[in-house]
């Protein structure tokens, strides 16, 4: 069964018209990869003590529920080289995919509950449900009731990032998404050895090359200015470059371009 969401997932991605720039220039997202996390696992009750009390587990976003699907899609080359050339603003194919490529996610998360309830199973989207609420000011700073790269982590799917990013097979440049079921499904495992591991900054001290590419400093070897980045993101640049490139969310991803995980978990020197 697991293989025949996969299957699904890919398919849905492939054929839908949303996928699609409106120029004809081709794809917002490659192949996704998916992943599988049981929802009793412990970690999404750990999530309570890291993130915050209120970020939700998956039994109290779905009664019954058995399995979190998540999926990463990945950027396309063409999107990733436009944006490498930036330094200020996002490049005008990231801002489409930031806007029209989540409209693709948010599609493929109502899909994927259509599919599920077609073949007898209950299912949910978290960031769809009633229950799920954004907080400006948490002691992580802004934060959800429900993390989309924190239920990736725990379907083994990446690690974390000096820019909060999460690092995948297909690196970190992508869009997640993720449906809660009670289709029980084998978890999928985690192989690396800590929830840093994939970030060469991390896990030798090699890196740090996000930091530079930010433009209002807010990564630092400490990690990840929140605000000042949402300030940013959701502030500046859509102020600056939304009306001109006719999308609202532009997102900026710099720090997830011409940066060595870009597109892959990097080697490293050690």
């Amino acid at each position: 069964m697991e293989e025949a969401l996969r299957a699904e997932i890919g398919r849905f991605v492939a054929e839908s018209p949303e996928n699609r720039f409106p120029d004809g220039s081709g794809p917002y997202f490659d192949d996704p990869l998916v992943g599988f996390a049981a929802a009793d696992d412990p970690l999404f009750t750990d999530y309570k003590h890291i993130i915050g009390d209120f970020h939700l587990t998956p039994a109290e976003l779905l009664d019954g529920a058995a399995t979190v699907i998540v999926w990463i899609l990945p950027i396309v080359e063409g999107t990733r080289m436009s944006n490498r050339l930036e330094t200020e603003w996002p490049s005008r194919k990231w801002a489409f995919t930031r806007s029209h490529g989540e409209t693709l996610n948010g599609a493929l998360r109502r899909h994927l509950v259509a599919h599920l309830e077609g073949i007898g199973h209950r299912a949910v989207v978290p960031q769809y449900a009633p229950a799920w609420k954004e907080f400006a000011d948490t002691p992580v700073g802004i934060a959800s009731t429900w993390s989309e790269r924190h239920a990736a982590y725990a379907a083994g799917l990446g690690t974390f990032s000096l820019s909060d990013g999460l690092i995948t097979a297909r690196g970190i440049a992508h869009r997640v998404g993720s449906v809660i079921t009670d289709l029980v499904l084998p978890p999928s495992p985690r192989t690396t050895p800590d929830h840093r591991h994939n970030c060469l900054w991390y896990r030798e001290e090699t890196c740090g090359v996000c930091i530079g590419r930010c433009p209002v400093g807010a990564i630092t070897f400490n990690g990840h200015d929140k605000s000042r980045c949402r300030d940013y993101v959701y502030g500046a640049v859509p102020e600056a470059v939304g009306e001109r490139y006719g999308v609202t969310h532009t997102g900026c991803g710099l720090c997830q371009t011409r940066v060595p995980c870009e597109s892959a978990i990097p080697r490293g020197k050690k």
